[in-house]
């Protein structure tokens, strides 16, 4: 009995130490959530030690939180932990919408945060946009050509459009809600549809608020996280004329064209010219040939008895009188002698 006193002792001792250990370790945390009217228990600081979760971060946040009359448990913000949110910026955009007036709930914030992760925004900021408008710069600097937007009227003449758009984020929108860069991409978008559907350059340089009213009009930021407030035209330039300059190359393309067509002809009509001198030159050696037998026929003549001494002298004299009569006029002799 005394040994089993003994170990029973010992044991308690051990026990104690570790309680003792463990209250040391974590006093300075409970003693300050409980001063700051935020109790958190003992059991609680420990059970988010052995989970990995920083204590220390989930007391801050909730006093911060229930200073500013914010009812989170220690709970809610270690589910948010272990998601992987940032559990300061929801807790810091909830006092900001309160104060604000704006209704935000704790698990809309804490998908506002998750919907940001990895994208280089918070859902503070989302919260502040709400609050403070942002403004936007259409096109957007680092998209290059000048940090304005090309357009044509319809007379040909270009111009350079550089916008303004207010927003205000819509937090109700902003889980799945496309992102700035689709509401610079459509408000570039109805720029180029309202100058393209001008008659004439002169017409938007008289009114440029008619650009704004029209962009609006066609609702941008529909399926988007913000909403826009205002479009500005912060400025507008003439550039070139693009329509003369497109006639210009397609004048030239018609002429290469027309070049190119009249060449073929020259190439057919060459190559016609060529084909007609070797038809001449086949036609005269028909006619040689044809003129080489008339000798042969008069041998024939001679031997079948059809032809004379004298039908033979009248023709060579016809022949010898055909000559000079050519030689008279200037032209080649003709006829053929047997």
């Amino acid at each position: 009995m005394p040994a089993l006193n003994t170990i029973l002792v010992g044991a308690s001792l051990v026990l104690a130490l570790i309680i003792f250990l463990i209250v040391a370790k974590f006093f300075n945390l409970w003693l300050r959530a409980r001063i700051a009217n935020a109790p958190v228990s003992i059991v609680n600081l420990l059970a988010m030690y052995l989970r990995g979760v920083p204590n220390a971060l989930i007391v801050d946040t909730r006093i911060t939180a229930a200073k500013a009359g914010i009812p989170i448990n220690t709970d809610q913000l270690e589910a948010h932990y272990l998601a992987g949110g940032e559990v300061t910026h929801v807790v810091l955009a909830l006092i900001a919408a309160d104060k604000a007036g704006i209704p935000l709930d704790y698990n809309r914030a804490c998908a506002i945060d998750l919907a940001c992760k990895g994208t280089g925004k918070t859902v503070l900021e989302a919260v502040r946009t709400s609050i403070n408008p942002k403004v936007i710069d259409c096109p957007h600097p680092d998209m290059g050509r000048g940090g304005k937007i090309d357009a044509v009227a319809k007379d040909g003449i270009s111009l350079r459009v550089r916008a303004r758009v207010t927003v205000r984020t819509n937090l109700d929108r902003f889980v799945g809600g496309a992102t700035e860069e689709t509401v610079v991409a459509r408000v570039g978008e109805g720029i180029v549809t309202c100058i393209g559907s001008s008659h004439s350059y002169k017409d938007v340089l008289e009114n440029p608020d008619a650009i704004s009213k029209l962009v609006l009009h066609k609702g941008v930021d529909a399926g988007t996280a913000f909403e826009i407030l205002s479009i500005d035209i912060a400025d507008i330039d003439v550039g070139e004329n693009v329509g003369a300059k497109l006639q210009t190359e397609q004048a030239e393309a018609d002429k290469k064209i027309a070049q190119a067509n009249a060449e073929m002809r020259r190439a057919a009509a060459v190559a016609l010219e060529q084909e007609m001198s070797a038809r001449t030159q086949e036609m005269r050696a028909r006619v040689v040939e044809a003129e080489a037998q008339v000798p042969l026929a008069i041998a024939e003549a001679f031997r079948n008895g059809q032809l004379g001494v004298m039908d033979y002298a009248k023709y060579k004299n016809v022949l010898a009188d055909t000559d000079m009569r050519s030689k008279i006029a200037g032209g080649s002799p003709g006829g053929t002698g047997a």
